[in-house]
């Protein structure tokens, strides 16, 4: 008999290293239990230390994957990585706005760990105005939230307000992420209807970066799937990344998360 297993959907872009975009979303799904559906953004010539290329996918092919996908599957849960321009975030809106009972995660991926810039300028406004209003949660980092927010994102007092302003902006929930402060311990922070929580884990010595964030709320997706809150959901998904940084891989100095994969002799 066919087994049934929640489904979730990643738009994103496509990692051909496969430790971030969609492959990394992949594995997270997998791991989590929840089958994985993926509505390509762009195709990225990328490895841990460098971005060589990004080549867009139409948005109407865009369009045309998430019709098809949603027509066709019963989606519990949508999260959204590299979505690269202005006109991509309207195709993408234009979708989910037929959906507005399904759990959406936006991590609004603007520049990739190398450095390189992953968005073209005009998508921010677009994000804004567009996206944001239709979350379930936004994801931003501290580079991120500070693009968003318009002020320094410092320290954690400048999480929290970050947090709560822009959570008043857009309607949704907000988790801000602290891996980026560099001192103690990797603390995020997430509200949720006007309710801050702290969520703290030690930081974890390694150089396998790339992919956290798409790691992160993919996992987070996952847990809405299976019918979790978002508190829970974003709690499993801070463990799981935990887990996945001390058991990183390492080819040749080429340093990746391990998502859930086993590996036999």
């Amino acid at each position: 008999m066919p087994i049934s297993v929640p489904l979730a959907l990643t738009i994103a872009g496509s990692d051909c290293s496969a430790g971030a975009g969609l492959q990394a979303d992949l594995k997270t799904f997998q791991h989590f239990g929840v089958f994985g559906l993926t509505a390509v953004t762009c195709v990225v010539a990328e490895t841990p230390q460098v971005v060589r290329s990004v080549h867009p996918v139409p948005p109407i092919i865009l369009q045309d994957q998430l019709r098809v996908l949603l027509e066709a599957y019963p989606v519990a849960a949508i999260k959204t990585g590299m979505l690269f321009s202005k006109a991509h975030i309207v195709a993408v809106s234009e979708i989910l706005r037929e959906y507005p009972g399904i759990p959406v995660v936006v991590d609004p991926v603007m520049v990739a760990s190398t450095g390189d810039p992953l968005v073209e300028e005009n998508a921010i406004a677009a994000y804004r105005e567009r996206l944001f209003p239709l979350a379930t949660v936004i994801t931003p980092n501290l580079d991120e939230a500070e693009v968003l927010w318009g002020e320094a994102v410092w320290d954690e007092a400048a999480m929290e307000r970050a947090a709560r302003d822009l959570t008043s902006r857009y309607g949704c929930a907000v988790l801000v992420k602290g891996g980026h402060l560099g001192v103690g311990d990797c603390s995020d922070f997430l509200l949720e209807r006007g309710e801050g929580t702290w969520l703290r884990a030690p930081r974890i010595a390694t150089s396998a970066s790339h992919g956290t964030g798409c790691t992160l709320s993919a996992a987070m997706a996952a847990g809405l799937a299976l019918g979790r809150n978002l508190g829970e959901s974003v709690a499993g998904a801070k463990a799981y990344l935990g887990r996945t940084l001390e058991e990183s891989l390492a080819w040749g100095g080429l340093a990746m998360l391990n998502q859930g994969t086993t590996f036999r002799e």
